[in-house]
């Protein structure tokens, strides 16, 4: 049985299911790497402070790198009597260097480095993230001009509302993903400062050095309150709420591919290296990995629940209640880092059906908003021209057409200022090109759009 690093005090063993309840290491593994490089931080700081030598700063960093090796391939065993990472890689470190090893934790403790090591992790994983949203964004800027001039209908209510290319959609969804990506960055602006040497709550008596350790590890600077640190997981809480709200955006993403590569839709054709089969109907072709990743937003949402009554009733300072802030951050991180993975890569290559779309696209009415906008040109109040609209849409109904088929006649006979030049303004394409407000679905303002998007992702 290992010695407890908090055994002092105690003259009995642990009880074993205390030991497999209070475990850790079975999902705090893999802050193997953020451990190391916190502790190789705080050791340098100790050396230079003279709390330990040169010497033993050497050999503590030649041993950490070691036993990193050793966990990165596989061949590291671990015990739930040892609890965490952090305490797997001390005990191994005191194994191999007696108590030159047993310095290291000098003026820090596992509340500290526990908070240091998660948001070292959390730091890099914002950084991969930011990275993926933005494959995610080039993937649908990337189809612009293959799909340049497709126009497809826009729905409200999941009803035909009103034209718009297929440009528009895709810039769109780099917008949602855009404000995903200021989400994270501001996230981490917060998140960037050390608790490093905060100890268990008070602080320590010991010379030690903040700043350097900030330093050392690209913090901004040292936390300002020791007992606030021990504390704070506002930057999980934090995390876990933005990959909610990108996983929410992938799901709405998902929602609407899953419909438009129905057959009653037929606007899409999804890759089959992203699609599975039926074990009994030879001819399906079931777009299970847009539903995984609808599923999976669930599941977030979960992790985030799970964090904030987590911490909802804790008083000051560390509880041990915050060891569970793990399970539901990793598990959110896995999830959209897989789903953007997918995400980008279906973008790129599924297919829109360019000619089943073309061929319905004028069902619907979806030029009747800008019907009405015409007649508001022509000097009628909005809220009549509304009304007028309605009449001619039913008109057309009553007669299986479309509003550019009308006659000029029929026009005229609801609406007397109605001109030969309302074909102008019906159709889907009159309509699109009629567009012209800022950040609308016209031709002009999209192509804007599409400009502004390529500039900005070739810079970044």
């Amino acid at each position: 049985m290992a010695a407890k690093a908090w055994g002092g005090a105690f003259d009995g063993q642990t009880d074993p299911r205390v030991e497999r309840f209070t475990e850790s290491i079975s999902f705090d593994a893999r802050l193997a790497e953020v451990d190391v490089r916190g502790s190789k931080a705080h050791s340098q700081m100790l050396s230079e402070v003279g709390l330990i030598s040169e010497q033993e700063k050497n050999q503590i960093h030649a041993a950490l790198d070691e036993i990193l090796a050793t966990i990165l391939a596989g061949k590291f065993p671990f015990r739930i009597e040892l609890e965490d990472i952090h305490m797997h890689i001390e005990s191994a470190l005191i194994e191999r260097l007696g108590d030159t090893g047993r310095k290291l934790h000098t003026g820090r403790s596992r509340n500290d480095q526990v908070a240091t090591d998660l948001k070292l992790y959390v730091r890099d994983a914002m950084d991969r993230l930011d990275g993926l949203l933005v494959e995610l964004q080039r993937a649908f800027i990337g189809r612009a001009e293959r799909d340049e001039g497709v126009i497809l209908p826009g729905y409200t209510h999941l009803q035909r509302a009103q034209p718009v290319l297929a440009s528009q959609y895709w810039c769109a969804w780099c917008e949602k993903f855009e404000r995903d990506r200021t989400r994270l960055r501001d996230a981490r602006v917060r998140l960037n400062e050390s608790p490093l040497g905060a100890a268990a709550l008070a602080g320590t008596t010991l010379p030690i050095n903040r700043q350097r350790t900030a330093e050392l590890l690209g913090f901004d600077r040292p936390a300002a309150n020791s007992l606030d640190v021990s504390s704070d997981r506002d930057f999980v809480a934090e995390t876990v709420f933005d990959l909610t709200l990108i996983a929410t955006h992938l799901s709405n993403w998902a929602e609407e591919w899953i419909l438009w590569c129905t057959t009653e839709f037929g606007f899409i054709k999804l890759p089959n290296a992203y699609t599975t089969g039926s074990s009994i109907m030879p001819q399906k072709r079931n777009p299970d990995v847009l539903e995984l990743i609808r599923g999976k937003a669930g599941r977030v949402v979960g992790d985030l629940q799970h964090v904030l009554v987590l911490i909802k009733g804790l008083p000051l300072a560390y509880n041990r209640d915050l060891q569970e802030d793990k399970v539901a951050l990793f598990d959110a991180l896995d999830q959209v880092e897989a789903s953007l993975e997918l995400a980008a890569a279906i973008v790129e290559h599924a297919e829109l059906k360019k000619e089943t779309i073309s061929a319905r696209i004028e069902e619907g009415f979806l030029d009747a908003t800008t019907l009405m906008e015409y007649l508001i040109q022509k000097g009628v109040p909005m809220r009549t021209g509304h009304e007028t609209v309605g009449k001619l849409v039913r008109l057309a109904e009553s007669k299986s057409c479309t509003l550019a088929q009308l006659p000029l006649a029929d026009f005229q006979s609801i609406a007397p200022q109605v001109e030969q030049d309302v074909f102008e303004a019906l159709g889907v394409v009159n309509a699109v090109r009629r567009f012209r407000s800022e950040g609308s679905g016209g031709t002009a303002s999209v192509a804007q759009q599409v400009a502004k998007w390529k500039q900005k992702l070739e810079s970044t």
